[in-house]
């Protein structure tokens, strides 16, 4: 799911993405030791009594009732309380601060459905460290399959797109050969919430010539669908998990029966179900005062925010529920996700309250748990984590109350531990210090990983554009652009956005900043210029009109008495045509002064 709503922000998105005033940092001088005695422990499966978990350089050394707790090992009382595996999000599309604000309500993992694929070499690396740090781990499918035009092209993006099943495994191969943990398709075309085909998805045969071909390779292929039929048909194509629950109507024995058969998982995302059917989970989320504290204001806005969808589409919720009861009572394996970066969720957060809906489907709070731990960490062969038991990774939540009888009680968190080191959770976290300088426009014959594409499309529109390496006006390095702005969306643009933080809408501190200095070229027309910035990253941004020519010539736009520009937040620089027409413009020796 990911129908982003027509905001400042999401216009040049790459998806919804959570903000940074309020951030998970880690802890103080304390070390990766620590014991918690006398605790209710749930590894991951079951409930244990009055346990003590003892951590030694970020691992779990030892569970027991009464274990001895060497000298000098710090000791946290867990009496009251109850030590649970840091959750695992098995649905977020994780940008900018999503991780940091993840870690920040106890999950410590998120398995991704769709990111920018330059990210994940260093995602990686983090996960497979046992460092101090303040954000999630990251699993991630990377470029999703889609077909030209379907879902996931629309949102700025460039990707490649697959429509001949002969291509599939080479397809699939360049996907793992970017990275991709994991090999995610889309077959839906938009009827289940238009009523109708509004566009185009893969074939039947591409679908399962893709599956094949991931399974050659290893990997494990999951289908986001969104109608029973679909469903039906990725089954049988082999797929090894639904990313969501199918809810356009409620499915017969015989697709539960075949998915059970298959021995699929599914991850249901109620949490975007409930926005669909405008059911006020995310604003109820956001008023428990056990959540809210941590919230910040772009997270409190998105928990509110809903689809732009019509109100005939309101049975999805009930829809969602009642196949999740049939799945489970088939002893289906469901996986908690939450498709963070949706209206309506909040990284973090809204796994508290996928949990709750799981338990209002008919799991047990110790299988919503399950859910959330081991089963997704089993699933996708993340070995250290999901369970607490000598060896694993110390990634823990200590909350009060027992989550065993009464579920929310996961949202009283006391301490999140990430490998084995105890995180701050604290409110307005310094952005980080962005230095005035040149910007980088070319990683070798490549644009450079903090620019992208933007366009309409992430509101519905048919915009292109399409950067690309190019000389500038003495051999320099310089970014080529080039597209058509399409008449019909509400908004029209064409572009390219610089993401100063290095992901995207990442707020950095810039405060040193006075002004943007660049030299341009086009095709003669006018460019918008807007700068994205401030501690509410839905804010309206700073503007400023552009002249283009056949010669190079300078542009400065004062940062620092810009209306509208908060440089001690700054996200994002956008410079886009947005007359309908073709355009194409160049620029070089971009600086911060």
């Amino acid at each position: 799911m990911k129908i982003p709503q027509p905001t400042w922000l999401s216009a040049l998105m790459l998806v919804a993405l959570s903000g940074a005033a309020v951030a998970a940092e880690p802890g103080g001088a304390d070390g990766d030791d620590v014991a918690i005695r006398d605790v209710r422990v749930f590894d991951g499966e079951r409930m244990l009594p009055a346990t003590t978990v003892l951590v030694r350089d970020g691992l779990i050394a030892a569970v027991g009732a009464k274990l001895a707790i060497p000298a000098g090992v710090p000791v946290v009382e867990g009496r009251g309380g109850t030590l649970l595996p840091g959750l695992i999000d098995a649905h977020t599309h994780s940008f900018g601060e999503a991780r940091r604000d993840a870690l920040r309500f106890g999950v410590t993992t998120e398995l991704d459905m769709f990111t920018d694929h330059r990210l994940l070499a260093d995602a990686r690396k983090e996960r497979e460290g046992h460092a101090r740090t303040d954000r999630a781990d990251l699993w991630s499918a990377g470029t999703l399959v889609t077909a030209k035009g379907g879902h996931g092209t629309e949102y700025g993006l460039a990707i490649p797109t697959l429509d001949d099943p002969a291509q599939a495994e080479t397809f699939v191969r360049d996907r793992i050969g970017e990275g991709s943990d994991y090999i995610k398709l889309v077959v839906d075309n938009g009827a289940a919430y238009a009523g109708r085909a509004r566009i185009p998805t893969l074939s039947d045969e591409t679908t399962r010539a893709a599956i094949d071909a991931a399974h050659r390779q290893n990997k494990l292929a999951m289908v986001h669908v969104a109608q029973v039929a679909d469903a039906e048909k990725v089954i049988d194509a082999g797929a090894d998990g639904l990313i969501h629950v199918y809810s356009d109507r409620v499915a017969d024995a015989a697709l539960v029966a075949a998915i059970k058969g298959r021995n699929a998982f599914v991850t249901p995302t109620l949490s975007v179900m409930a926005t669909l059917s405008r059911a006020g989970e995310g604003a109820r989320l956001a008023a428990d005062p056990r959540i809210a504290p941590m919230l910040q204001p772009a997270q409190k806005d998105a928990l509110g925010q809903t689809f732009p969808l019509p109100k005939e589409i309101d049975h999805h919720l009930p829809n969602a529920l009642e196949n999740v009861r049939r799945l489970h009572a088939a002893g289906v394996t469901l996986l908690a996700g939450t498709d963070a970066g949706n209206p309506g969720t909040a990284h973090g957060a809204s796994q508290h309250a996928e949990l709750a809906l799981l338990v209002s489907a008919g799991l047990s709070p110790v299988e919503a748990l399950r859910a959330a731990t081991s089963a997704p960490a089993r699933r996708f062969g993340l070995h250290d984590r999901g369970r607490i038991a000598p060896g694993l990774r110390a990634d823990l939540i200590l909350v009060d109350g027992d989550p065993g009888t009464d579920i929310t009680a996961t949202r009283a968190i006391r301490t999140v531990w990430k490998n084995g080191y105890a995180v701050a959770r604290v409110a307005d976290q310094p952005a980080p210090r962005l230095s005035a300088g040149a910007v980088e426009l070319l990683r070798g014959d490549q644009p450079a990983p903090n620019w992208a594409a933007s366009t309409d499309q992430i509101i519905g529109g048919r915009s292109q554009s399409k950067l690309a390496a190019a000389q500038g006006q003495s051999g320099g390095p310089a970014l080529q652009v080039a597209g058509e702005v399409v008449a019909g969306a509400p908004s029209t643009w064409g572009g390219l956005i610089l993401f100063p933080g290095g992901e995207p809408m990442a707020a950095t501190d810039a405060s040193g900043v006075r002004e943007l200095v660049l030299r341009v070229r086009g095709d003669g027309q006018a460019l918008t210029l807007l700068v994205f910035s401030g501690a509410d990253i839905n804010g309206r941004p700073g503007m400023q009109r552009v002249e283009t020519g056949s010669d190079w010539r300078e542009v400065r736009v004062p940062l620092a008495t810009l209306a509208n520009v908060d440089l001690t937040r700054l996200r994002g620089i956008s410079l886009a045509a947005i007359a309908p027409g073709p355009f194409a413009f160049a620029i070089e020796a971009v600086e911060l002064r």
